[in-house]
């Protein structure tokens, strides 16, 4: 199925979400038309890949028949209606396996929706699967997991832990998913996968009925081909949630309203011993060019000095390792023969045994350590609106390579300082497609913002893409 888009022809699944949403709501394309096509295209490309953990077909084409009858009479529920959409496989669905990317819960079939799910349901979205995840969302997949593969190349990473996520949206399998992000596992896979991804402020999205990794460090937000697309699924599920108290009572703006609009005097923040110190020079040179097209939108690029990162990422595995231990108390180590081997580089067995070592005092030094980067943070962002820094500092890693990484200690410290900072601050990013390595593979960066201006990175995001192609290219399956 191939439709006339943005002046050219597209096959249907590689679309954008709001394409599709147009196209929807003008009655050309109906919503169970929208969801076989992506059926038929999951059954003959993930066999390969294995972005989903569960595909709900039954479930999907039900409720595209309902978004078929509404938006016949009328009732237009937002850019969402009739949308296939996926969803990390730790957000619980009722009457869906959610098992988190283990064994251990793999008959794990929760009674309620995720409030994030409930609310891509009440936007009209069609739940088209659940997608596969490295072992409760840590670096590794449980071993009985056939991680998913790149869909650029399969000898590549597909990224962590929201790998099926990347994978699923890369390859027109979704026209938008959820991931969630405690070190990385948003901007990882996007940046992998070359697709755009928001890691919203901490409390910006509830995460009642979503397995925690670690979770005051634990973020949920939207994946998608663009930043558009991206906020319009944020705009679904952000807000206040009377299940989740540290989900903020503050509104939700309209995070598509004004983004035709020119960006005005933002000032973008580049601390370039940080984003160039052991950093290759293919991201060297993306951030070169990243900063010359936001220059040509009439940005003011400042040269700024972000607090020392390298004492809160060291910092970053204590949390995650006690909270880790807090998310899995009933079952680890009274069930440690199920969970992947504790001795395996990246394994959730492993950060949770960590974690039981930390003491109390270790743990207290490190919020203190923590309290501290964040205030050295907004005080940075108030002489700037956003930050540019590189997801990772290297390009893409080939499977070998990120074995090599995750076996060594000190090379997985260094592979997180530029994205385990911003968790620890809870602080919003938003990752973009900024080119391609010499091998062919995706580069990506990210703007990283003050709290709650979400909309801004948003902006910013679609004012690069309104400049760029890198967003349109897509993988040859």
């Amino acid at each position: 199925m191939t439709f006339t888009c943005a002046a050219h022809e597209t096959r249907v699944h590689y679309a954008s979400l709001l394409e599709v949403a147009a196209k929807l709501r003008a009655r050309e394309l109906t919503p169970v038309e929208l969801t076989e096509t992506l059926l038929a295209r999951i059954d003959q490309v993930d066999p390969v890949l294995r972005s989903y953990a569960t595909v709900t077909a039954d479930v999907a084409l039900a409720q595209a028949r309902n978004a078929e009858a509404e938006l016949a009479a009328g009732r237009y529920r937002g850019p969402l209606h009739g949308v296939p959409i996926a969803v990390k496989d730790l957000c619980f669905t009722a009457g869906i396996v959610t098992a988190a990317g283990t064994t251990i819960r793999s008959r794990h079939v929760p009674t309620y929706d995720a409030t994030v799910v409930q609310r891509l349901s009440q936007a009209g979205a069609v739940l088209i699967g659940k997608l596969q995840l490295t072992e409760s969302a840590f670096a590794e997949h449980h071993p009985s997991v056939t991680p998913p593969r790149n869909p650029w190349n399969p000898e590549y990473w597909s990224g962590a832990s929201s790998s099926g996520s990347g994978v699923a949206v890369a390859a027109g399998l979704a026209f938008g998913s959820l991931g969630t992000d405690t070190g990385g596992s948003i901007r990882y896979p996007s940046a992998a996968n070359g697709i755009t991804g928001i890691k919203p402020t901490w409390g910006r999205v509830s995460r009642h009925g979503v397995f925690a990794l670690a979770a005051s460090l634990d973020h949920v937000g939207p994946m998608a081909r663009s930043a558009q697309d991206a906020a319009a699924i944020l705009g679904a599920i952000a807000g206040a949630d009377p299940h989740d108290p540290t989900a903020a009572a503050i509104p939700v703006p309209d995070y598509l309203a004004g983004l035709g609009a020119p960006i005005g005097p933002v000032r973008i923040g580049v601390d370039r011993a940080y984003n160039e110190t052991r950093v290759d020079q293919a991201t060297i040179g993306m951030l070169d060019d990243v900063i010359a097209v936001l220059r040509r939108l009439g940005a003011t690029i400042v040269e700024v000095t972000l607090p020392d990162t390298s004492t809160i990422n060291a910092m970053w595995s204590r949390y995650a390792g006690v909270e880790a231990a807090i998310a899995h108390q009933a079952t680890y180590p009274s069930r440690a023969s199920e969970y992947g081997p504790a001795d395996t580089p990246g394994s959730i067995a492993g950060l949770i045994t960590h974690g039981h070592t930390v003491s109390a005092v270790e743990l207290m030094h490190a919020h203190h350590q923590r309290l501290a980067f964040t205030g050295g943070l907004a005080r940075t962002l108030c002489d700037v609106d956003v930050l540019l820094a590189p997801v990772q500092p290297t390009t893409s890693l080939t499977l070998a390579q990120k074995e090599a990484v995750y076996s060594d200690p000190e090379a997985l410290t260094d592979f997180l300082r530029f994205v385990t900072p911003f968790n620890m601050a809870g602080a919003p990013t938003i990752t973009l497609p900024g080119g391609f390595g010499e091998d062919d593979m995706p580069l990506g960066f990210q703007f990283v913002g003050r709290p709650f201006e979400e909309q801004l990175l948003i902006q910013l995001g679609h004012a690069y893409q309104r400049e760029t192609d890198w967003h349109l290219r897509h993988p040859a399956l």
